[in-house]
């Protein structure tokens, strides 16, 4: 057990660098195993994650090296269709494996997934799918279990957009027999990095970044070598502190248009924005505004940085209200940022947020990835010392968050907990 010590009002200044894609990474290394063959992935990102992935895959036979952001995958001995379930419940991105070993193998008995506590995200949508695809599909024991002889192409309409669903399908359709549609697809950049590379690997995928897909299976897919897009919601993290704490950052290695709504926000909250080719700087403009936000799938703004961007907005002149269309229960930091001394209530679907002067330190825990950004945030700006519980959590989606924080001035330290009582975090 580790916790995070915060002693804050530190403005941020300097260069910080963006990892890969976090949510990229799940689901193309997933996307690897689908070929009897060796693949190589760059700017893989060394979060807990992408680590319990590697183990579930090394699970199911599949050998796997990563080394300074590059991932060796050799899945020729992939060999069995029942995932693990101590690994599978720490994770919902583990359900893509049902979507690799039905593809695959046509057969798959996967653990229903764990992860964040942020509302209702069944693997319905998911099922409906596989069943669509010509799988059998039923529940039993807390498991998924499919099986087809041969996975058949179809029309299907993905609901909610959802993101999980879009790519778990893709996974699926790329080995199928004809042609798979999916309407009312997720249009976010980790589908299209999806669909780019089992392209790479002979699969023939059309319309990625639309509300329509077109997959067109093939008997077989090859090894590939690619490089994962940058983490955005890393980057709107670190844009986010850097106005919090009134500091000039400049986040490199990013793609400004995949946070193009952020951007937005935060311009119109008061914060000084320098958009690049290859980064973005931001400065504080002085005391920021209050702003009204609605998340919506992309390109609106992502349901991930809302939380980030009520720490943001609990220093700033006025009323926010940030409103949240995709899951119904991303409130659980509420609670922490009061404890801080934020004035944040929720009514609804949507966190009011009333400006406060300052933020004091204060004991509180991370009780899922983006509210473990939120109450760091919230800490790098406060008076006093913060003691952040559940870090691992935060690791689950942060490569070197700690780190990355201190090279840019943060006084921030990561320490173990011994003999004390501290709140278990989400699984």
């Amino acid at each position: 057990m580790e916790k995070l010590i915060v002693n804050g009002g530190r403005a941020l200044h300097g260069a910080v660098r963006i990892s890969g894609g976090k949510n990229s990474s799940l689901a193309i290394i997933t996307a690897a195993c689908l070929a009897a063959d060796v693949s190589v992935l760059e700017n893989v990102p060394q979060c807990r994650d992408v680590l319990t992935l590697k183990a579930i895959l090394e699970a199911l036979g599949a050998r796997i090296e990563l080394d300074r952001g590059r991932m060796a995958i050799d899945a020729r001995a992939l060999a069995s269709h029942a995932a693990p379930y101590d690994l599978c419940r720490q994770m919902r991105a583990s359900f893509y494996a049902a979507g690799l070993l039905l593809g695959r193998g046509g057969r798959a008995e996967i653990p229903l997934p764990g992860g964040c506590v942020i509302g209702s995200r069944p693997v319905d949508f998911h099922l409906r799918g596989f069943a669509a695809l010509g799988a059998m599909v039923e529940i039993e024991h807390g498991y998924m279990k499919a099986s087809a002889r041969q996975l058949v192409g179809t029309t299907f309409f993905v609901p909610r957009s959802s993101v999980g669903t879009t790519i778990n399908l893709m996974l699926a359709a790329s080995m199928a027999s004809g042609t798979t549609v999916l309407d009312n697809a997720a249009r976010e950049p980790e589908v299209v990095d999806t669909a780019v590379f089992l392209n790479l690997m002979g699969a023939r995928i059309k319309g990625a970044g639309t509300n329509s897909i077109t997959i067109e299976g093939a008997d077989a897919l090859h090894g590939a070598s690619y490089a994962i897009i940058p983490d955005r919601l890393e980057a709107g993290t670190y844009l986010l502190a850097a106005a919090a704490t009134g500091g000039n950052v400049l986040v490199e290695q990013m793609i400004p248009e995949h946070i193009s709504a952020l951007l937005a926000k935060l311009e119109e909250a008061g914060a000084i924005v320098e958009r690049g080719t290859d980064g973005v700087r931001v400065r504080a403009g002085g005391v920021h505004r209050g702003v009204h936000v609605d998340t919506a799938p992309y390109p609106g703004f992502a349901t991930d940085l809302h939380p980030p961007f009520v720490a943001l907005m609990s220093r700033a002149d006025g009323q926010s209200r940030i409103r949240e269309t995709v899951f119904e229960s991303r409130f659980g930091y509420v609670d922490e940022l009061r404890r801080m001394g934020a004035d944040v209530h929720v009514e609804g679907d949507s966190a009011i947020v009333n400006g406060v002067p300052y933020l004091t330190g204060a004991p509180v825990e991370a009780v899922d990835i983006r509210a473990g950004a939120t109450i760091i945030i919230a800490a790098l700006s406060a008076r006093g010392t913060s003691e952040i519980a559940g870090v691992d959590n935060v690791d689950r989606g942060y490569e070197q968050l700690d780190g990355k924080l201190s090279a840019l001035g943060a006084d921030v330290r990561r320490v173990e907990v011994r003999g004390e009582s501290v709140p278990q975090p989400v699984a």
